[in-house]
């Protein structure tokens, strides 16, 4: 397996067969040959440092009902909430004087959130906070929407492509939600200029390893600025309620795949690895990735965006948590940096 890693570290991508094998078949052995070449590209791109995103979940409402999502419109026990411009903003002040330079605006697909809204929205916070970027997380929308969104002065988008292979996408969505509108999007999110990221869930339900190793060529192919990956976690009020989670070692692997496949990659050490290790961000960092997203939103509202159970909110995952989750970085020897944390091929635009 290791001619296969090096392999990808030179060429950059493998075949789908090349994948399922290294998927498959590696060893303990071969996962730490992985790792070492991970945290080489990492250091050799990014140095020591590890980029904050302040992460603000606007909404828990959503008109989407994916199957495997604990605020799919289908679930009427969910706690709703819907945060005012004014809470936004706020959120926005506290993280900017905690030192964020990076806000992400993520919420369910809700029609209150309108391109006028989130226009205005953008407006002002780019106004108040110009040496920041603006991350917008907000799900499937026309491309005049994104264009519009752009033009305000929003920088980044994140939406998961989930699967590469179409029909497993029907496997987890509704029968009116398409893989390919989801590919238009993050192929129009591109065109725009957005530095774009997307991902998928590990371990996700009926998920092969041919379908990661489609994932993985399809990154290969499109060439994200980000990729967020994290554990599949059941949430009790789906369809997948009984389903098993992804697990944490399958994670760490595919996080350093997708360093050694890409070096200048921002890689998210995400709270679904948090939630399921407590030293998943540790184990995450040291696997290449170089991105954590603390939490801004308004403390009361952080338990209701729950699309998994156990969802963590609190300690280092929060933004209040800063001095804990500075000590966990500097534990495996790299440091908080306080920058925008632009995507390398973005940094001269």
């Amino acid at each position: 397996m290791k001619s296969l890693i090096d392999k990808l570290e030179t060429n950059h991508t493998l075949s789908k067969d090349e994948f399922v094998q290294l998927i498959q078949n590696h060893t303990s052995e071969d996962a730490q040959h992985l790792f070492e070449r991970a945290r080489c590209l990492r250091q050799k791109h990014f140095g020591t440092a590890v980029f904050l995103r302040g992460l603000i979940e606007i909404s828990s409402y959503c008109h989407n009902d994916c199957l495997y999502c604990g605020i799919r419109h289908s679930n009427a026990t969910a706690e709703r909430y819907r945060l005012t411009d004014e809470q936004i903003l706020s959120c926005c002040a506290q993280g900017h004087a905690l030192g964020f330079r990076t806000f992400v605006m993520q919420g369910g697909e809700d029609s209150k959130f309108t391109d006028e809204r989130m226009v205005a929205l953008i407006r002002q916070i780019k106004q108040q906070y110009p040496d920041s970027a603006i991350t917008l997380s907000l799900g499937e929308r026309k491309r005049d929407s994104y264009q519009r969104m752009f033009e305000a002065g929003a920088d980044r988008y994140l939406l998961r492509h989930e699967t590469a292979n179409a029909e497993h996408y029907g496997q987890l969505h509704p029968s009116w939600m398409s893989h390919a509108k989801r590919m238009q999007c993050l192929q129009d999110l591109k065109e725009i200029g957005y530095q774009v990221g997307t991902g998928f869930m590990v371990g996700s339900p009926f998920q092969t390893a041919e379908h990661l190793a489609e994932d993985l060529m399809f990154i290969a192919q499109f060439q994200p600025a980000m990729v967020g990956i994290g554990p599949y976690i059941p949430h009790h009020a789906t369809p997948f309620a009984d389903q098993p989670a992804g697990t944490v070692e399958q994670t760490l692997f595919l996080l350093g795949i997708l360093r050694v496949m890409m070096p200048q990659l921002l890689l998210p050490a995400t709270t679904a690895l948090g939630t399921m290790d407590p030293q998943g961000r540790e184990k995450g960092l040291m696997a290449g990735a170089n991105v954590i997203m603390p939490n801004l939103s308004p403390a009361d509202d952080r338990s209701k965006y729950m699309i998994y159970d156990n969802k963590l909110a609190t300690g280092a995952e929060s933004a209040e948590g800063l001095t804990e989750l500075n000590r966990i970085i500097e534990s495996v020897g790299y440091h908080v940096e306080q920058s925008r944390g632009d995507a390398p091929s973005h940094i001269d635009h």
